[in-house]
């Protein structure tokens, strides 16, 4: 019987051909993922259209009538309303854990929607509509989203506001408690939709979620839907206080209503404080105040632990159930990032580049998984003990197995003391000074993220336009396209146009990063690359325009202590992510009815904050007990099997040495180029010049750079795609712009 594969670095084919069983295999496989995946669908049909018809008195009465028949079970409303509201999205999450496991290796998925997109034609996510406006730069997809969620807002108030009007007729009242009871009503009903939309709004800022990696949605792209979200759940949760606090003024009882905590019914001081930590962290994170004051918008945002607290209390444990299952999810992938951020990283090197750049070579397990347009946060305990900051990676998986770069761009404080940090090192260890007074980095990451899978290898022609510092992310993607190259793997382009846009000359030295020659050395054969470089505020090139290409800089290896970056969250093991949110599940449902049936029917508990938060507690408990159980399993395996990667590639190679200068990415200039002085990229020459030579075909857009960039390159993909012809392309937009 032919030996199967062992790994997607060897061919599918070996020479007694096992084409036939891998063909069952594969078709069982995509058989499986298409029943899950319709499933998948349907549930989430299903749960939206509750949400979205259920200020409809038919629905409504319709969901009532149910929520009556289940009150007598041990879980009593709490348990119906989480059933409807918060039960299929838990669902939807383990069947997104099933999928993954079962999807297979990232060649076949590679390989199959590298053949759905063969022929051009226009994608609702990748078509940019509004290009210039508060939401950025906006797809087809996004833009019917938002107009959805849009209606759904205006829809329920209409609803509801003719509910409270029909509820209102039936009792003769006087004029002024009439308006001061609309308005309790009308608060009422703001803050139901602000709960709905509090169901979804933890979702995308759950940076390693299954849900996310389900859809192939990148943290730094779900993390304006969050932005989004938030501004609309607070706007709503504002106008539902207001109208309270109106109606008890109109009615005299302002500061009784406002310090009341009912024991029965919704406790009014919780919702105050919940409402001011949800106000605070609104108004620190509006554009002004987070690109003016980002470390006041970043602490502020730690009190979403007080909102949501104090929220459940407020509301009681059957109302915070609606939005649990959004919140629950939110919280396994934060512990998860607790979990892996606890690890010192060990740093192979760091580089001190002449143009203001920093490169730190990272140490990684051979097991980590990530695609080249990833992120990862870095921390650096000698600088903050709090604060994350995100960066591109810059190699690509296949540049090197046991080690990940970044390069970051000295523009604020934090970036500055890392810079004179590696300085200091280099200076100490240049006059051996080290064991006097040993400097150090102490480095922590969360990640990698990004997409699940390597969306760049599917255009056969690519576009990529960067500015400044962002071109870091497309020197992974053209080494991940050389090394593909040089092996024969699945990789599509093979007409590439980097537009790189920098102010001087000086960050030329960057280009040098790439060793293109030393990777592939016949691309030149295979992959059509032609790089363009506008430098915007010189007029002419240097004197010593022949030296620019040196990227001299102060190297210092090793500068601290650790192992490699831990696989916890991102693109790590699938069977143990998937057990652990299983686990996490279980556990907070078997809690649940623990303590319902001990404790709150046996002793007849009906205090709603107390519930709410015991419900909280139980929530916690189901990670941080059953979710935790498994991390630390998960942890074991990934000691064992780190081991027996060393053990094997000690026998591969029996002398061990030390990572040395010459064992990383080396630095050669790249002559394949045109550098333009004192100019900007003219997009519509270049894609019409583009269109000319590519003809009828997909080419992928990929930006990097400030906002400005962005919407130039959108504008542009939209007028081409809009008076397209037959024969032209078409252009896909994408972002890989991180802003928070």
């Amino acid at each position: 019987m032919a030996k199967l594969p062992a790994s997607a670095e060897e061919p599918l084919l070996s020479s007694k051909d096992p084409a036939p069983y891998l063909t069952r295999i594969t078709a069982t496989r995509v058989l499986a993922k298409w029943i899950l995946e319709m499933a998948m669908a349907l549930i989430f049909a299903v749960w939206v259209a509750v949400i979205f018809l259920f200020p409809a008195n038919s629905v409504s009465s319709f969901v009532e009538k149910w929520f009556e028949t289940t009150n007598k079970t041990i879980f009593g409303i709490t348990g119906s309303l989480f059933m409807v509201f918060s039960g299929p999205i838990l669902v939807i999450a383990v069947l997104a854990a099933a999928r993954l496991i079962i999807s297979g290796s990232g060649e076949e998925e590679l390989l199959l929607k590298s053949k759905s997109v063969k022929y051009p034609r226009l994608r609702l996510w990748t078509f940019p509509v509004l290009v210039d406006g508060p939401f950025g730069v906006v797809t087809a997809a996004e833009f019917i989203g938002i107009c959805l969620v849009i209606l759904y807002v205006l829809w329920a108030v209409y609803a509801y506001t003719l509910q409270n009007l029909s509820l209102l007729s039936k009792f003769p009242l006087p004029p002024i408690l009439k308006s001061s009871v609309m308005l309790e009503l009308s608060g009422l009903r703001l803050g139901s939709i602000g709960l709905y939309c509090t169901a979804f709004l933890f979702l995308p800022v759950a940076r390693g979620s299954v849900l996310l990696r389900l859809v192939d949605i990148p943290f730094e792209q779900a993390a304006r839907y969050h932005v989004w979200l938030g501004h609309l759940t607070m706007l709503l949760f504002t106008f539902h206080g207001l109208c309270y606090v109106i109606a008890w003024a109109m009615q005299g009882r302002l500061l009784h209503e406002i310090i009341a905590w009912e024991n029965f019914g919704v406790a009014n001081l919780p919702g105050v404080i919940s409402l001011l930590a949800g106000l605070l962290m609104w108004v620190t994170s509006l554009s002004p105040v987070r690109k003016k004051q980002f470390e006041l918008f970043f602490y502020t945002h730690q009190l979403y632990v007080v909102f949501v607290i104090f929220f459940a209390l407020h509301v009681g444990d059957f109302i915070f159930s609606i939005a649990a299952g959004g919140i629950f999810l939110f919280v396994l992938d934060r512990f998860l990032r607790f979990c892996q951020s606890r690890r010192n990283v060990k740093v192979i090197s760091a580089s001190c580049l002449p143009c203001g750049t920093v490169e730190l070579v990272l140490s990684k397990p051979g097991n980590l998984s990530y695609n080249a347009l990833s992120f990862i946060f870095l921390q650096v305990r000698e600088l903050s003990w709090l604060q994350w900051h995100p960066f591109s990676v810059s190699s690509s998986p296949l540049d090197g197995k046991n080690h990940l770069s970044v390069l970051l761009k000295v523009l604020g404080e934090w970036t500055a003391k890392l810079n004179g940090n590696i300085l200091d090192i280099s200076e100490a260890s240049g006059q051996n000074k080290l064991a006097i007074t040993p400097p150090k980095i102490t480095a922590s990451v969360e990640g990698p993220y990004g997409h699940e899978l390597p969306y760049h290898l599917t255009y056969e022609n690519l576009i990529l336009v960067a500015g400044g510092i962002g071109v870091s992310p497309f020197f992974a993607i053209l080494s991940d396209i050389l090394h593909r190259t040089r092996e024969g793997k699945p990789c599509l382009p093979s007409n590439v146009l980097l537009i790189w846009a920098i102010k001087k000359s000086d960050e030329l030295p960057l280009l040098s990063t790439v060793d293109m020659e030393s990777i592939c050395p016949f691309f030149p054969n295979k992959l059509n690359l032609e790089i363009d470089i506008y430098v915007t505020r010189e007029s002419e090139p240097p004197l010593e325009e022949g030296n620019v290409d040196k990227a001299e800089s102060s190297r210092v290896f090793p500068i601290s202590n650790g192992c490699g970056m831990s696989v916890l969250v991102g693109t790590g093991n699938n069977i143990w992510s998937g057990l652990y949110v299983l686990s996490s599940i279980v556990g907070f449902i078997m809690l649940m009815s623990l303590v319902d049936i001990f404790y709150i029917n046996r002793f007849g508990i009906t205090t709603w904050w107390y519930k709410g938060l015991l419900f909280v507690v139980c929530m916690l408990a189901g990670v941080f007990v059953f979710g935790g159980l498994v991390v630390c399993l998960w942890y074991r395996w990934e000691k064992r099997m780190t081991a027996i990667e060393k053990l094997e590639d000690s026998k591969q190679n029996p002398q061990i040495v030390p990572v040395m200068h010459n064992d990383l990415p080396q630095r050669k200039s790249v002559s394949s180029r045109k550098i333009f002085y004192g100019s900007r990229p003219n997009f519509e020459d270049i894609f019409g010049s583009v269109s000319e030579q590519w003809g009828h075909a997909n080419i992928g857009v990929i930006v990097c750079g400030p906002a400005t960039l962005q919407t130039s390159v959108a504008k542009e993909c939209r007028s081409r795609n809009m008076k397209r012809g037959s024969y032209h392309p078409i252009f896909h937009f994408n972002s890989h712009s991180f802003d928070l």
